[in-house]
């Protein structure tokens, strides 16, 4: 199954999905704007309405759905607006794309228990959005930490 995250700059966001027992793939790309087959410097320079995002692909019977949204919500700062860290920009937006009607429940479900308990000092801004056309980063991108030996990166709890 798939399941779409924006959390930030996806380097770190990919490198921690892979780690979940579970997770049988993930990839770094663009969804949630309006400009077919964009770059990196495309939505860098602000004008695509693309979220940094990682397409995860999941085996259900190991890891569930509401696994991998804690997850999300525990590896950046939700209530953050267009910002994780010192990374600033609308590609760096906090959004979950749903792939069913049952991830979209889950999804507000687990956004509203979290709002409610307390834990947070601001609101969750985290969008819930249908899954729109996943675009796949350039190869560089993907499996970027690993790559480069577990360093470099990017701002993730």
């Amino acid at each position: 199954m798939k399941a779409t995250f924006g959390a930030g700059c996806f380097w770190g966001v990919e490198m921690n999905f892979r780690r979940l027992d579970g997770v049988t793939d993930a990839a770094v790309g663009y969804a949630g704007g309006h400009t077919e087959n964009p770059t990196y410097r495309d939505v860098c320079g602000h004008g695509t309405g693309h979220a940094e995002v990682v397409e995860v692909d999941y085996d259900p019977s190991r890891i569930s759905y509401q696994q991998l949204l804690h997850a999300f919500f525990e590896m950046h700062d939700p209530t953050s607006v267009n910002r994780q860290g010192p990374d600033v920009g609308d590609q760096y937006r906090s959004v979950i794309f749903f792939h069913s009607p049952e991830q979209q429940e889950a999804a507000e479900q687990t956004k509203a228990e979290l709002d409610a308990s307390g834990s947070l000092t601001r609101p969750i801004a985290t969008s819930i959005e249908p899954a729109p056309t996943f675009w796949r980063a350039e190869d560089y991108h993907q499996r970027y930490i690993e790559k480069r030996g577990g360093h470099g990166g990017c701002a993730i709890r």
